[in-house]
């Protein structure tokens, strides 16, 4: 089905990347969502107001609630695909994120209101009638809702949209409040014990913690986060197609919304290799990078010395000596000055996360292992993050 619509609705389908795509991609999600979940309120608004079920009625606004959240992301998607401008020089592409996180809010009020309501109504219970055919309403609502879990993450994996998977966790959490609401209900007209309030408060913790995801995946995104691994990996992979890379460090990549990637990173070359030569070639996984990932890179051309030996054994002996510290230690851009009194140890140390070690006590015993060297050698090194 969701093919489908796509195929219907959307021209050039395939082509995720251009921004009128993308708009209309979460143009549909939009409309769809907006359309079914009135559907699904006005449904639940008469059933609730049949059956004097607190929790159907809840479930209505919380549609009501989702229309909204639609609404806002279809504003979002139209805000997102306009071009960079002077105030705006990398696009607005993260719309999307604010987006999410008004849809956050929208869905913590949801919750919250409910968690009210349930509460009170313990201590001044109400008696709910029920009939197959208000089971019948519920039960059609949690399908539906359930199709729009599927529709709304196959349509945020195709366009890596935060705002449609944040919708596709909102419609799972209502599927689940939804079902909940009707086996309460099954319950209670088989035991006559009533569960509205009591399964209210177990719906609006749902939604609460729904609410509370979508809210921190949006601030992830917002404060700046790893970036994706195929990004780096596929980075890794082309650059070791050409021979005359050495290797490359300092990767810094940077996502200005879905879409718009932007990445720097050093690549190694032999310092007496042609420069032009060198110069063209980096050019060249410059926009290979753009063409096969969609990531505007910037590549630093890094000149190393590959055939002085004693560079070569200093190289070797460093890198020992940060083994010896942590295994995840590594270093690069080495380079050797020797001088009358001293000489100078050049290098970067790359420090994952992950070591525990304070920055400074690592780099007193790199300095110390140096000094164990030779008493002359001074070490320059520069600490990196991976």
């Amino acid at each position: 089905m969701t093919s489908l619509l796509c195929r219907l609705f959307i021209k050039d389908n395939t082509n995720t990347q251009d921004p009128k795509v993308r708009r209309a991609y979460g143009t549909l999600s939009s409309t769809v969502g907006i359309l079914l979940n009135l559907l699904l309120a006005v449904g639940k608004l008469i059933v609730g107001a049949v059956s004097g079920a607190i929790a159907i009625t809840a479930d209505a606004v919380n549609n009501l609630s989702d229309a909204g959240s639609q609404v806002v992301s279809l504003i979002s998607f139209k805000i997102s695909a306009k071009p960079a401008d002077r105030d705006h020089p990398f696009g607005h592409a993260r719309m999307e994120y604010v987006s999410s996180m008004i849809v956050s809010f929208l869905v913590l009020n949801v919750g919250l209101d409910l968690l009210i309501e349930s509460v009170k109504k313990v201590f001044s219970p109400e008696t709910t009638s029920f009939n197959w055919w208000v089971g019948g309403v519920l039960a059609a609502s949690v399908l539906v809702k359930l199709w729009l879990v599927l529709f709304n993450r196959r349509v945020a994996k195709r366009i890596n949209s935060t705002v449609l998977r944040a919708t596709a966790a909102d419609s799972l959490s209502d599927a689940i409040a939804t079902a909940a609401v009707l086996a309460g209900m099954i319950i209670t007209h088989q035991t006559g014990f009533s569960t509205d309030a009591y399964l209210g408060i177990a719906v609006s913790v749902v939604i609460l913690i729904s609410g509370i995801k979508i809210l921190i995946e949006t601030k992830n995104h917002i404060l700046g986060d790893a970036p994706d691994p195929e990004i780096v990996t596929g980075i890794h992979r082309l650059t070791e197609e050409y021979p005359d890379i050495l290797g490359i460090h300092d990767l810094v990549v940077h996502s200005y919304g879905p879409g718009n990637t932007i990445a720097s990173f050093h690549a190694e070359v032999d310092a007496k290799a042609d420069i032009i030569a060198m110069h063209d070639m980096i050019d060249t996984v410059e926009k290979r990078i753009e063409a096969e990932l969609c990531v505007h890179a910037t590549v630093h051309m890094d000149p190393i010395v590959t055939d002085d030996e004693e560079v070569n054994q200093l190289r070797d002996r460093i890198t020992q000596s940060v083994k010896a510290i942590d295994e995840r230690l590594r270093i690069h851009d080495f380079r050797f000055v020797r001088g009358i009194t001293h000489s100078n140890l050049i290098f970067d140390l790359v420090i994952p996360f992950e070591v525990t070690k304070a920055p400074e006590e690592i780099r007193r015993k790199v300095e110390q292992s140096v000094k164990e060297l030779d008493e002359t050698f001074f070490t320059v090194m520069t600490i990196d993050r991976e």
